[in-house]
């Protein structure tokens, strides 16, 4: 029987020998690496968690210590440590396990995640929360150095350090968050890399003073007696410590005795404390140690080989069409900047940022800096194109609103993966922002129908002299031919795409290309359809809606966002407005909810905005009206 087959709890491994551990975490990888060939999900990170995790429930006790896990992607070996061993092979899939922690999956998820650099904040809350409730418990957080670019984990730092609670944080530093870090801390951090070298001169200098005649032995002693400050003063301690944090490390994250003693010793600890642990990110994975941007969110792979078992679509996906199209208006234009938070793959501005380095800014996992580092060059006469999930872009919501839209700075927002965007869940859907952005006065907002309309949404957001939010969709557009010399479009003007006179349906962004194939199934049943791209949220176009409700008294709007707020919403307020009465509305969209993982299809079917949906509500607000097929379809 395999060891990771006796362990139900961690009570089952702290009956393990640490002489078998490192079996364990083979044991480990060959699951976490198994299961995400066929599920997809993060790999590399957890490969470069597994001995922390095995070393944190041997040391800790779970679930009455909390363990948080900052974003949570790197949880894989701590969800097979507890409990969830039989379940893994679901993870990811609909209705199955969470990618990230969910304190409602189990009782040893401590704090539910999906984004970075929480992690601090949350377990200093429910540390202080324990001490005005007597319970002597601890409280780990374990956060990545690619998370400590982000300024919420220096406001938990720093609040830590001032009221002085027992804290442990474990800085798991890999040098990477998706792509490899920027900025002057990943720098400061790296420093531990000369340990060895330091080591040496140490020793070669401590042995020359020892023989020095007389005083040579005394000065060694003053010098060791120093070495602490002198250690402090060129590691990352420093930085720490003027935290108040008792500093230790950095230590092979690795090693598993090491791990474990140095664990115990700071166990006992009741003060703010920071463990600085070296990993590799893809470990004991030869192909996601050699590629470990590429592995650490990765789709379905062949074990042996690394290699992707999946068709690439040969239809080119939104964010590989919105990277083309910048590399293409940079050409023409000098002031074009392109700007991310740590996602240049993800966002698809590599071919940018090595055509044009000097116009490229990676801010890291610093969205609300970038917003308004944005924001600044655009004071100056420069174009800056801010590319961003939109799960991410909510938490900038406030520099968009004060930094960019009070000042109507023509600021371009790209933002990707707004919609379902699948298997990562509640946390990664970007399903509100319409919502949060189609209130913002100045703000510009609109979704196209295809990938082609993109590149056209693009080039009218670069001219556009305000704040404009583009967003699309993930995965692959809809196989429109691509003009990247399309002239731009007018704003807030809508188009009819199929002209109809028994439903009128609105559709906005990727719903476009499901309410034309719901007309078709419509129009063979006998039901005329007019399908209407609105193309923007705001400005709508008031004028093209309002005199075709006034034909069209039966309205379906459909939308890829919540229900509150959003597009459809819009509509309505179009309507009252113009004082258009007697209509009929069925909004499609998200309910007041949020979406569990599952794969795009099924949860499109599920929050019926599909064309299936679609045809659906045609149906049923034809039968309210009393119509079933069209006077057309009659007389012929």
């Amino acid at each position: 029987m395999s060891l990771i087959d006796t362990i139900l709890s961690p009570l089952d491994l702290k009956k393990i020998p640490r002489a078998e551990l490192p079996v364990l975490a083979d044991e480990l990888r060959r699951i976490i690496v198994d299961v995400v060939s066929k599920t997809g999900g993060h790999l590399a990170s957890s490969l470069g968690a597994v001995e922390l995790t095995i070393a944190l429930h041997y040391v800790f006790d779970a679930p009455r210590d909390k363990i948080v896990w900052d974003v949570g992607h790197q949880s894989y070996a701590h969800k097979l440590l507890t409990g969830r061993k039989d379940l893994f092979h679901t993870l990811r899939q609909y209705q199955g396990l969470s990618g990230f922690t969910r304190r409602a999956e189990s009782p040893y998820d401590a704090f539910s995640t999906g984004h970075s650099s929480t992690s601090i904040s949350a377990s200093l809350g429910i540390a202080c929360a324990k001490r005005l409730l007597s319970d002597p418990a601890k409280v780990i957080a374990v956060i990545g150095d690619g998370s400590l670019t982000a300024g919420l984990a220096y406001e938990g730092l720093n609040q830590a350090g001032d009221i002085h609670k027992d804290l442990i944080v474990i800085l798991n530093d890999n040098e990477m968050s998706i792509n490899h870090n920027v900025g002057a801390l990943s720098s400061f951090l790296s420093r531990k890399f000369s340990a060895k070298m330091l080591q040496d001169l140490r020793k070669e200098f401590g042995e020359f003073l020892k023989s020095l005649p007389k005083f040579g032995g005394d000065i060694y002693q003053l010098l060791k007696r120093s070495e602490d400050s002198f250690k402090t003063f060129i590691t990352p301690g420093m930085l720490f410590e003027a935290f108040s944090f008792e500093y230790f490390g950095p230590i092979n994250g690795h090693n598993l005795n090491h791990l474990i003693d140095i664990l115990n010793n700071i166990k006992m600890l009741k003060e703010p404390v920071l463990l600085h642990v070296s990993t590799v990110k893809g470990k004991g994975y030869p192909p996601a140690e050699k590629n470990p941007v590429h592995f650490h969110g990765v789709g379905c792979f062949e074990v042996e080989t690394g290699v992707s078992n999946g068709k690439k679509s040969p239809i080119p996906s939104y964010t590989e069409a919105f990277g083309n199209a910048m590399v293409h208006l940079a050409k023409k234009n000098r002031k074009l900047i392109a700007v991310t938070a740590a996602m240049p793959e993800g966002t698809g501005l590599v071919p940018f940022s090595e055509a044009y380095p000097d116009r490229f800014f990676d801010v890291g996992i610093a969205e609300q800096h970038g917003v308004t580092f944005a924001a600044g060059m655009a004071t100056e006469g420069l174009k800056p194109v801010v590319a961003i999930y939109s799960t991410f872009l909510q938490r900038a919501y406030d520099q968009i609103l004060h930094d960019v839209c009070l000042e109507s700075l023509p600021v371009v927002f790209a933002i990707d993966r707004g919609g379902i965007v699948g298997e990562d869940g509640a946390t990664h859907h970007g399903l509100f922002d319409f919502s949060y952005l189609r209130s913002l006065p100045n703000m510009v907002v609109m979704a196209p129908r295809d990938e082609n309309e993109l590149c056209a949404m693009l080039t009218t957001a670069v001219a556009y002299p305000g704040p404009v939010a583009l967003r699309y969709p993930r995965g692959a557009g809809w196989g429109a031919a691509i003009d990247y010399d399309a002239p731009a479009l007018p704003i807030g003007k809508g188009d009819v795409l199929k002209e109809g006179a028994d439903v009128l349906v609105l559709a906005i962004g990727r719903t476009v290309g499901e309410a034309l194939i719901a007309h078709d199934l419509l129009s063979r049943e006998g039901i005329s359809a007019c399908i209407v791209n609105a193309r923007f949220v705001k400005p709508l176009d008031s004028k093209l809606i309002c005199s075709l409700a006034r034909k069209i008294p039966r309205i379906v709007t459909v939308e890829e966002n919540v229900l509150q707020g959003g597009f459809g919403g819009a509509v309505l307020e179009c309507l009252s407005d113009h004082m258009i009465s007697g209509c009929r509305v069925i909004r499609l969209g998200i309910p007041d909810i949020f979406v569990e993982h599952g794969a795009q299809r099924i949860l499109r079917s599920k929050y019926g905005i599909d064309a299936q949906a679609i045809a659906g509500a045609a149906h049923r607000i034809m039968a309210e009206s009393g119509l079933s097929r069209s006077k057309t379809a009659d007389a012929a």
